[in-house]
């Protein structure tokens, strides 16, 4: 349950993040009904007076493109997954996009790569990284737009302005030293009133103190950056390893074959779980299994070299875009059956 001063708050702190005036004009392929596209979007330019494009009643990354070279938009939001669409279509050199300065890049853990050739490419030199929850109105972290490109391609930002942060120890509890990574809590304005006629889920979420737990393991710096490092439910236990599948995503994406990576953990009666990682090619480009893991060995550990590669041409996400893990550890541990087992003792 989110407020009026919860989302008119943020939007107007996010639209302050990027610098808007009256003369800026955001280009939103993300929907409306999602607080990517209302808030971000929508109550970031009410709130600065500036202009709202809308490319398409769908995203569509050739009418994406269309409107921002033909309205000169300055400004661009999407979800990796967007960006890239946009990126990889085949008429990409055909658009004048230079006009563009900044925008939100959000949804999902943002590859550094596609950063890079979002403002190289794509001209959007200021393009900045939002994070936060639903829950949260949604922006808890931003980046600044004359943040360093290091800066923007590892953190998620400084805490937003009037809001609370810290890290602690999701056993505990107890408050962590900058430099030590547990699970990142909100608290301000943006938090929630609770979920619908949902007390428990509620009470489960926020503390008694106000304080909302994300389940985002994370890592502050000394001076107010915050780097996520994975989720708590998504972390995978091989044989008493912990691997946080973003590391090895973000190595998998440096490969100059791959178009997109996506590690999770499938159960294993040998280790507990196995590193499995589903991998879409750049079109025209091919690859097998035996060349992902010969292009990890000796750059990461060996226990987070993907024991399984499922190749796709998509992968199951949210309509706005977001990858759905859960579903993918479904259709991962429906496929392979008992085989996990026998394939990791023969490891």
């Amino acid at each position: 349950m989110l407020t009026h001063h919860n989302l008119l708050n943020n939007g107007f702190w996010v639209g302050e993040r990027m610098r808007f005036t009256h003369r800026d004009r955001l280009c939103i392929p993300v929907p409306f009904y999602h607080c990517f596209g209302m808030v971000l979007g929508n109550l970031a330019c009410v709130s600065h007076g500036a202009t709202m494009v809308l490319p398409a009643p769908y995203f569509s990354p050739l009418h994406t493109l269309q409107a921002v070279a033909q309205e000169r938009c300055t400004a661009l939001h999407g979800v990796p997954t967007m960006f890239i669409a946009e990126l990889d279509h085949p008429q990409f050199r055909e658009f004048d996009l230079s006009s563009l300065r900044t925008g939100i890049m959000a949804g999902a853990p943002c590859p550094i790569e596609v950063m890079k050739r979002v403002m190289l490419e794509m001209h959007c030199r200021e393009i900045t990284i939002a994070c936060g929850m639903t829950e949260t109105s949604p922006v808890c972290n931003m980046t600044e737009v004359d943040d360093s490109i290091e800066v923007r391609v590892s953190t998620v930002g400084k805490v937003m302005p009037h809001q609370e942060q810290k890290i602690v120890d999701p056993a505990t509890g107890r408050i962590l030293p900058r430099g030590q990574q547990g699970e990142l809590c909100y608290r301000g304005y943006q938090v929630m009133r609770g979920y619908y006629h949902n007390p428990q889920g509620t009470n489960e979420t926020i503390d008694a103190a106000g304080w909302l737990h994300s389940g985002d393991l994370a890592v502050m710096d000394e001076n107010g950056y915050v780097k996520i490092e994975g989720r708590l439910k998504d972390m995978i236990c091989r044989g008493g390893e912990k691997i946080f599948p973003r590391e090895v995503e973000e190595f998998l994406f440096s490969h100059p074959k791959i178009a997109e990576a996506y590690v999770i953990g499938v159960p294993d009666s040998y280790y507990g779980e196995q590193v499995m990682a589903w991998v879409k090619c750049k079109e025209g480009q091919t690859l097998n299994g035996d060349e992902v893991r010969s292009f990890c060995r000796g750059q990461i550990m060996d226990c987070k070299i993907p024991h399984y590669v499922k190749f796709v041409t998509e992968f199951p996400t949210t309509v706005t875009g977001k990858i759905q893990k859960f579903r993918m550890r479904e259709i991962s541990a429906a496929e392979l059956g008992d085989e996990p087992v026998n394939r990791a003792k023969a490891a």
